[in-house]
């Protein structure tokens, strides 16, 4: 998995910054690694006068294989905080959309019952 990590004017780029938000990324969403690609993660401080306003912010884009992309935004009062926050969003989310395809190619659909008449199941009949 490739992570590329991008900041604007604002933010003072060290590799103490890249490696955490490396080690904050890979945890998050390690196990995901066979189905993305690739996370680019953008920073900024929207508001670089103030410190302690919330206005430090991190975009996670998670690249994965065969389907669209999935993003998460976070901001928070300082800069680990924030890309702390996006990476469990894009655990999140992950989870989510990687979860349910996972469960339809496992589950077979509810059989109806057959003491029930078909036309009390919404949308299943054509009752015109």
């Amino acid at each position: 998995m490739e992570i590329n990590i991008n900041t604007d004017n604002t933010i003072d780029r060290h590799q103490g910054l890249d490696e955490r938000v490396r080690d904050a990324v890979e945890s998050a969403i390690g196990r995901f690694g066979d189905h993305v690609r690739r996370v680019d993660v953008h920073l900024s401080n929207e508001n670089s006068q103030k410190q302690e306003d919330g206005s430090n912010g991190c975009m996670m884009e998670a690249r994965v294989t065969g389907y669209a992309p999935v993003v998460v935004h976070a901001h928070a009062e300082n800069l680990h905080l924030s890309i702390s926050n996006a990476a469990s969003k894009l655990q999140r989310a992950l989870d989510h959309s990687l979860g349910r395809l996972n469960d339809k190619n496992k589950r077979e659909p509810k059989p109806m019952d057959e003491d029930v008449a078909p036309e009390s199941y919404k949308g299943l009949t054509d009752n015109a």
